[in-house]
């Protein structure tokens, strides 16, 4: 492996930052909980969390990964590098909120980020770290991750207990109730959860089992986006609606700043307990409308001018569809599974996230209870990713997309992804955790590969 670029002291620092205050029980970073994860049942008055009127929290991570040598008897502009290299991302975040009035919730993220992902985060759709972004910087830089604003409104039935962790405020709700956000925020706070692959901090790291690789989510290019959300919580059931604003351009850094390009979301849960063990089926649905091209035009009109088919030459306002499904289920008090599957219209380029059209997702996590460990995890997961046709003859004729573009295409094959890592809880708010996947035709290349990439990661929460 090369020698990563950048200072492994930056790493020390952030983590000396997250672990100067009190610590607190490790949790996914994210607008809100995943929905049902407070208990069902009414707890009694004297164990109810305290109302909180403020709160402070704060995470910082450190990753290293790096890529073996691997076969590749050619390369593009998009190819994940087949020599070796090793990367590193540091990010550092503070959560601040305060309830204004009774049930909502202000809150705002500014982050420290610096590093590179592999390959300045191309060559694979199923990406190996959900850490790094598509921008990259050798010096830390500051910018306002989320600004939102989030009002609950109680229905009535059972009365829960919220407790209090990043971006949200301790206190309690009832069973029934509606959720309104509004402001800057991650699609993926919201939509397309999971308990047990979601949060590249804490379980896996590849993009495309951490998500729904097909959900081409509105998001710029650190994967935040200005919108609203509504959410109805009725029993076992959920509602959620969303209307997000998409990049400017394809996997752009600037918001479109008309609102003409915007995507709406909408996802349908159940929640069930199977042989006394409780589970969520989700279903999610995205229809984005924005400037985007079509591969097929993108071949007509290479083909006319003889030149490489190139998608934002052929850009027009069009429809961008798809829909996706979504399990968790939890099998013993240890132990627990999810998987996803979604498909997309595979005619329209990838606009926002990774250039996935069809994909399926199986994988498990398990505490360290059965060994004295209760607080680590061990966690198993594989994906496979597939593109359209369309998209395989694009990229045939040398065309790119979002991440991937190896110059030409002569044999292809669905992505395969296999990941396993092992989440060491050293202190109650310090984890270290050692991460493995196995990428078989990365970008749908059979020639290249098959890729190794390791990798470690330091977290610290408050």
């Amino acid at each position: 492996m090369a020698q990563y670029r950048s200072r492994p002291s930056a790493i020390l620092a952030t983590i000396a930052l997250a672990l100067s205050g009190p610590a607190i029980v490790r949790a996914q970073d994210a607008a809100q909980p995943a929905a049902g994860s407070q208990p069902e049942t009414p707890p009694a008055d004297d164990k109810l969390p305290t109302t909180q009127v403020w709160a402070i929290h704060g995470q910082a991570t450190g990753t290293a990964q790096g890529v073996f040598g691997f076969t590749a008897p050619y390369s593009g502009a998009n190819s994940l590098p087949s020599g070796g290299e090793t990367r590193e991302t540091v990010d550092a975040t503070l959560f601040a909120g305060v309830r204004p009035w009774r049930g909502a919730e202000l809150w705002i993220n500014p982050e420290v980020d610096q590093g590179f992902g592999l390959g300045d985060t191309l060559g694979a759709a199923g990406f190996p770290s959900g850490e790094a972004y598509k921008v990259g910087k050798a010096k830390p830089y500051i910018r306002i991750q989320r600004l939102f604003l989030r009002q609950t409104i109680d229905l009535g039935g059972d009365v829960q207990g919220v407790d209090p962790d990043q971006n949200m405020l301790g206190g309690v709700q009832t069973a029934n109730r509606l959720v309104f956000t509004v402001g800057k925020m991650s699609v993926g706070d919201v939509f397309d959860t999971n308990k047990y692959a979601h949060d590249p901090r804490g379980d896996f790291m590849n993009w495309t089992i951490i998500d729904a690789g097909s959900f081409d989510y509105a998001a710029d290019s650190w994967g935040y986006t200005y919108g609203a959300t509504g959410e109805w919580y009725q029993g076992p059931w959920a509602l959620r609606l969303g209307l997000f604003d998409m990049s400017r351009d394809p996997n752009g850094e600037i918001p479109d700043p008309t609102f003409d390009q915007f995507q709406t979301v909408i996802e349908g849960e159940r929640r069930y307990s199977l042989d006394g063990q409780p589970g969520k089926l989700k279903l999610t649905g995205f229809d984005s409308r924005a400037r985007m091209g079509d591969y097929a035009d993108a071949l007509r009109l290479a083909a006319a001018d003889g030149t490489i088919p190139n998608v934002l030459d052929v850009r027009r306002y069009r429809s961008h569809a798809g829909l996706s499904l979504n399990l968790e289920q939890q099998v013993s008090g240890d132990l627990g599974v999810f998987a996803r599957a979604g498909v997309n219209d595979g005619h329209q380029q990838s606009y926002e996230f990774t250039d996935v059209n069809r994909t399926v997702s199986l994988g498990a996590a398990l505490s360290g209870q059965r060994w004295g460990r209760p607080d680590d995890v061990i966690g198993l997961a594989g994906v496979a990713n597939d593109i359209s046709k369309d998209f395989k003859d694009y990229l045939a004729a040398g065309g790119l997309g979002i991440l991937i573009g190896d110059g030409r295409l002569i044999h292809s094959g669905p992505e395969e992804i296999l990941e396993t890592y092992y989440d060491w809880a050293a202190f109650k708010a310090l984890h270290l955790t050692v991460d493995y996947q196995f990428l078989e035709h990365p970008a749908y290349n059979a020639d290249r590969g098959p890729a190794s990439v390791l990798a470690f990661r330091i977290h610290a929460a408050m």
